[in-house]
């Protein structure tokens, strides 16, 4: 059964009433996020040897198998698989035949749209397939607010907003500044903005917004550095390009109003969220560099860039060390001339 972002929180919170919860997508660590929550759910644990196996691509063999196996030691038992393709389609079939409650958290992040596994447990009731995507926006925004209020941290609204804008999409890296918030602030403790700008404005090592803004400030070495600093840490190249978007829309945002005649100040200080002070003289030599209609073309093609990413097979992290090396030389030429 294929299940929409709205219920995802249900289907997960009641994990036990699935025989397969299929997880796929493009951020690898809210599918680990997810599967955890799911093994933990039934299995009550996830690393307990007599109800939790855990099956790689090596051994997917094994999975009817594992299915089949009683808990020595009582209570339900858990087949976590990593790396799920649409070979294991064939021993899950054998398995879904079993006499069996155990349940089968299946990590599937390379799963394509019109892959078998995935159009199969869509079709299969006793199974919940669910689509891990990162976030943006209000999505973002909401999930880091669930994350403090379930540790017992308040956040002021403008920090809030301040922080959206700051972290990436990836689940993993999002989890890890909200953790450091979490121990900044204490049991019961409130996050103000120069709380969280203290917290999280000196995060140590390149990020994807480091990457984004050398670029467009045209620091080559440092962009390129800190994309691929980014990429090693699991960040999809699907999110560089949203990341890359998200930093031309503001830019354009700001010399469209410029070109009204406003002053750089006030275009400035109507961006949500704010420009962080840290990243000020960056963002003005951002200014300096890009015209009004360079922008709008660099935007274009970063929604090229997003849709080329999603084709499958295509050299997608090839695809974002070019276009950050275009954004740093603004190359990116008017469609009118390429016509001709």
């Amino acid at each position: 059964m294929k299940i929409d972002a709205r219920g995802t929180g249900r289907a997960l919170a009641d994990a036990g009433k699935w025989r397969v919860i299929l997880l796929y997508g493009d951020d690898i660590g809210l599918i680990r996020e997810r599967a955890a929550q799911a093994v933990r759910t039934v299995a009550e644990s996830l690393d307990d040897p007599f109800r939790v196996a855990t099956l790689d691509r090596e051994h997917h063999d094994r999975l009817e198998e594992e299915v089949g196996a009683l808990s020595l030691i009582g209570g339900r038992r858990t087949v976590w698989v990593r790396d799920g393709q649409d070979a294991l389609l064939p021993v899950l079939k054998r398995a879904l035949t079993l006499d069996s409650d155990t349940l089968t958290v299946i990590e599937a992040p390379g799963l394509t749209a019109r892959g078998k596994l995935r159009a199969a447990m869509e079709a299969e009731p006793r199974a919940a397939a669910i689509g891990c995507y990162p976030e943006e926006g209000r999505a973002l925004t909401a999930t880091i607010g669930d994350m403090l209020r379930d540790a017992g941290v308040r956040i002021e609204r403008d920090a809030l907003g301040w922080l959206s804008g700051q972290l990436g999409a990836d689940r993993v890296a999002v989890r890890g500044e909200i953790e450091k918030l979490i121990l900044y602030a204490g049991p019961n403790g409130t996050l103000s903005l120069d709380d969280v700008q203290d917290c999280i404005g000196d995060a140590a090592g390149a990020t994807l917004e480091d990457a984004t803004s050398a670029a467009l400030a045209g620091e080559r070495a440092v962009a390129d550095m800190a994309l691929e600093r980014a990429l090693a840490d699991g960040v999809s190249p699907i999110a560089v390009a949203r990341a890359c978007l998200g930093a031309l829309t503001r830019l354009l945002r700001v010399s469209q109003a410029m070109a009204q005649g406003q002053t750089r100040a006030d275009a400035m200080r109507q961006l949500k969220p704010p420009v962080f002070f840290k990243r000020a003289e960056r963002f003005n030599r951002a200014l300096d560099r890009w015209s009004v209609e360079l922008l709008q073309r660099a935007c274009a093609e970063t929604q090229a860039l997003e849709l080329a990413c999603k084709q499958t097979g295509s050299p997608d992290m090839a695809l974002c060390a070019r276009h950050i090396a275009l954004l740093c030389n603004r190359s990116f030429p008017s469609r009118r001339r390429e016509q001709t």
